[in-house]
């Protein structure tokens, strides 16, 4: 019995296209770094590496260093970028672990 295809694919993929490639005040690249855990600008990896595993740790003291460059809404949308990748990389590992069972 297999798994059936995500019926969510496509609006999925439409939020994080819109999220991490769309306008904003922060750049398109953080936002997919932020995402992807990949080429991350060291002022926030600790801060992203924290969101993508252990996201309930963090704490206004590991936002506060990041937010005096980057500001509230570059801030948030960075923050909400490595939630949304976080998300995906989970919904991926569940996916795939629903096919192989």
């Amino acid at each position: 019995m297999g798994v059936s295809p995500d019926p969510y694919v496509t609006l999925r993929n439409r939020v994080l296209e819109n999220v991490l490639d769309g306008p904003g005040l922060s750049d398109p690249t953080t936002r997919n770094a932020a995402a992807s855990r990949t080429d991350v600008p060291d002022d926030l990896k600790v801060l992203v590496e924290k969101i993508h595993r252990h996201a309930y740790k963090v704490t206004d003291e590991d936002i506060a260093a990041p937010q005096a460059k980057y500001g509230d809404d570059r801030m948030f949308e960075i923050v909400v970028s490595a939630a949304l990748g976080a998300s995906e990389e989970r919904l991926r590992a569940g996916l795939k672990a629903l096919e192989e069972a």
